[in-house]
């Protein structure tokens, strides 16, 4: 930047500048560069319409701060406050108060990223934790220090496969209640990978070993499996599903997050290759966009992982070391040799996660898991008492939410528990969704009572 700069001010001073500190090209460069791509203005190259394009007032009258926090504490009151039981892919969890105040000190809010590790090794030893955290849970030998998010982990993980000489094919399989926004970005990531993507059936998200076996072939290069699925659901027979894969030479890939895992079978033991998911789950809270994606796989796909990795290694004295490694993002290679364009990474929320998961300890992470399969269960047998209500839809083991069937119409109800002051999801025309964790278990009991009095 302060090379830039300089340049800029060095064309300022003969008259040839641009005036753009980040672009300090001379008038004559721009002119070159103009007619390179047949343009005549620098104009031409944006389309801005009147409406929107900033003209060099804002229109906002100055005001004092004490003026301006009064303005916006008000403006904000006019939002609806409703407690929240919704989940479909985004879960709160109380988040302890030494995350904020660890995370947020100054050495680690001002490093963007660890390049340099003679001066970031506190912020790469954590990220080092963050790493073997995964290992831990997910049974896998690497894990990577972070992703935007679940959804571009799970594109990575396609543009992986094929990558990885033990599997061939061109399909993509993915579950047919995959979240719409996680399946658009996928889309996303294979449109120039020559992959498709394609559904295969689910009985309420559980997935059939019979039935994912009748549309496996030699040209399914990777199968993902959500655990638990996007309705709250534990699945049942991964071990067989692994075995089908294995058999297929199909890579298999798992959909999790860290709380879940410490209380599941470990992927690897399933038969997993990789796993992907969200850990913003821990350190986070429900942020409404950002977001921590988490990836990890076998040893054997190392050189393909995307993203950073973090080493542990030895100083010149001899002394324990960490610094980033196989950094094979197109940033430090040639760009046709790069496994992935991800060009930063999640590095701070990462550092939240690894803080709450230290905070909790391997006992009290494994008490939270148990705590997210016993509120949804007793909550579901609650509501299951109540006249016009059925819960949860399907038995068997749930995780943090649940769906139940209910005889009045969905959408009135839903309407009206919002009045009342409760948001829940509208699954579809008969059924809503429920997420209950222990950052609204409180208020389970004043739901129960509001939908009895909706349903009356």
């Amino acid at each position: 930047m302060s090379h830039h700069t300089q340049l800029s001010r060095a064309t300022r001073t003969t008259g040839e500048s641009t005036g753009s500190p980040f672009a300090p090209h001379s008038e004559a460069d721009v002119e070159t560069m103009l007619q390179a791509i047949d343009a005549e203005s620098v104009e031409e190259l944006f389309d801005i319409p009147s409406s929107v394009r900033f003209d060099g007032e804002f229109g906002i009258d100055a005001a004092s701060e004490q003026e301006v926090v009064r303005q916006v504490a008000e403006v904000l009151g006019r939002n609806d406050s409703a407690t929240e039981f919704l989940g479909r892919g985004r879960y709160d969890h109380y988040v302890p108060s030494l995350v904020d105040h660890l995370a947020d000190r100054s050495e680690f809010l001002t490093s963007y990223t660890q390049y340099q590790p003679e001066i970031t090794q506190g912020f790469l030893q954590a990220l080092f934790e963050y790493q073997s955290l995964l290992v831990e849970l997910t049974g896998l030998e690497v894990a990577n220090c972070s992703m935007y998010d679940a959804a571009t982990a799970l594109g990575e993980v396609a543009t992986l496969s094929q990558r990885v000489r033990s599997v061939t094919g061109d399909r993509v399989l993915v579950p047919d209640v995959l979240r719409d926004e996680r399946r658009a970005v996928l889309e996303n990531y294979v449109s120039g990978a020559s992959l498709a993507v394609e559904e295969y059936p689910t009985t309420d998200g559980v997935v059939e070993p019979d039935a994912l076996e009748d549309v496996l072939d030699g040209d399914v290069a990777l199968v993902y499996v959500e655990n638990p699925t996007t309705t709250g659901l534990i699945q049942e027979h991964l071990e067989e599903i692994g075995e089908h894969l294995a058999e297929a030479d199909a890579m298999f890939c798992l959909g999790s997050d860290p709380v879940a895992l410490s209380l599941l079978r470990t992927p690897a033991s399933i038969g997993a290759d990789a796993v992907i998911g969200d850990a913003s789950v821990l350190g986070l809270g429900t942020a409404y966009g950002t977001s921590l994606g988490l990836f990890a796989c076998k040893e054997e796909y190392l050189r393909q992982v995307p993203g950073r990795l973090v080493g542990a290694s030895q100083d010149e004295s001899g002394h324990r070391a960490y610094t980033l490694t196989l950094q094979t993002r197109e940033q430090h290679i040639r760009r046709e040799r790069a496994t992935s364009n991800i060009c930063t990474n999640q590095a701070w929320v990462a550092l939240r996660t690894a803080i709450h998961a230290a905070v909790l300890g391997p006992d009290g992470l494994v008490d939270l898991a148990k705590n997210c399969h016993r509120l949804p269960e007793a909550l579901a047998r609650e509501l299951d008492e109540i006249e016009g209500i059925a819960a949860p839809v399907r038995d068997g083991y749930h995780f943090r939410e649940f769906r139940a069937s209910v005889e009045p119409d969905v959408a009135d109800l839903v309407s009206e528990l919002y009045a009342e002051g409760f948001a829940v999801h509208a699954t579809d025309a008969d059924t809503i969704q429920i997420c209950v964790t222990d950052a609204n278990e409180n208020q389970a009991e004043e739901l129960v009572a509001a939908i009895e009095e909706v349903v009356a």
